[in-house]
Order: structure tokens, then sequence, then C-alpha cells
């Protein structure tokens, strides 16, 4: 079974930075993509940025030159550094994992953390 645990979440100004981390555990293929995405209030849920196991990264077109994700060295880590931020980034940041095991692609989710950005 795959667990996802986010943490770095919290209350922050306009303005400031926060990173978020989010470790995995359990069976995970050496073929995957981890991401982020965030879903506020009364939204939908929104891509914010992934990367791959080779590195490749994806981000939502708004997000570019603010957000920036990358992986720890264990593979198993994946963080989001976030710069500049503003209020309407307010949202509930989810980790998600796809890894690919033989049997086609499997998916898991973060329970989410909180990110508020006061102005």
């Amino acid at each position: 079974q795959v667990q996802l645990v986010e943490s770095g979440g919290g209350l922050v100004q306009a303005g400031g930075s926060l990173r978020l981390s989010c470790a995995a555990s359990g069976t995970i293929g050496s073929i995957n993509v981890m991401g982020w995405f965030r879903q506020a209030p009364g939204k939908q849920r929104e891509l914010v940025a992934s990367i791959t196991s080779g590195g490749s990264t994806n981000y939502a077109d708004s997000l570019k030159g603010r957000f920036t994700v990358s992986r720890g060295n264990a593979k198993n880590l994946v963080f989001l550094q976030m710069n500049s931020l503003r209020p309407e980034d307010t949202a509930v940041y989810y980790c998600k994992l796809v890894t690919y095991l033989g049997t086609g692609p499997s998916e898991y989710w973060g329970q989410g953390t909180q990110v508020t950005v006061s102005s």
C-alpha cells in the first residue's frame, strides 16, 4: 500500500514563500510521476506542477516562474517551492503519485496540506 504524507503548509503573508514536501512510502515503481494539485474553496482541483522519475517537469502556465517542483535524492520525495505567494494561491495542496508496476498505472493522493496567503 502506498501512502503519501505532505508537510510544509501554513499561513504566510503575500509576497512570502513556502516549501511543501511530500514523502511516499510503499511499493513504488521506478517509473513514476509525482505532482502537486490544489483546490480552493468552491473551485475544482487543478494541476500545479508535476515531475517524472526522469526529471521532466510540467507546470500550470499561470504558475511558471513562481513555483518550482523538484525531487529529493531519495526519489520518493517531491518538493514544491512557492515564491511570491498571492492571496489567490490560498488552497489545499495535494500530493499525487502515479506509478507503473506492470499492471497499468496506479494513482495515489495525500491527505492535503492547507496553504493560506494573507493580503
